[in-house]
């Protein structure tokens, strides 16, 4: 038992230098009454034990209006841009929040407010 505690101990402060994932960079364009999204988002990716695994489009009320799961770490490419289709933003909404999601710390790096295009 004291051994696992040991392992532990040294494991978790690795994983937490990683820190919050950042949103970078976002490009939203609209077509036929949906939006899609190209956001840049960087992180430490230690491997499967910390990583970036989402993105969330959010609206100012805090309803999240689309997510874009991420299922591997990205260690050697950072930063990096995935896409997301089909989002629906409903009408008199003018900004969304594209926020990163990682598997230690959930949200909380650096966010970006965009203009919804209409």
């Amino acid at each position: 038992m004291k051994i696992s505690a040991f392992v532990l101990a040294l494991w978790l402060p690795v994983v937490a230098l990683a820190g919050e994932a950042d949103v970078l960079d976002v490009r939203v364009s609209e077509s036929g009454g949906a939006y899609h999204f190209d956001v840049t988002v960087q992180h430490a990716d230690t491997g499967w034990e910390h990583y970036a695994n989402a993105f969330e489009i959010v609206a100012p009320d805090g309803t999240v209006l689309g997510k874009r799961v991420l299922y591997h770490p990205h260690v050697n490419e950072q930063p990096f841009t995935r896409s997301l289709t089909g989002v629906r933003i409903p009408d008199g909404i003018m900004e969304v929040d594209v926020r990163a999601v990682d598997s230690v710390h959930g949200t909380g790096g650096k966010v970006m407010r965009v203009e919804v295009p209409r």
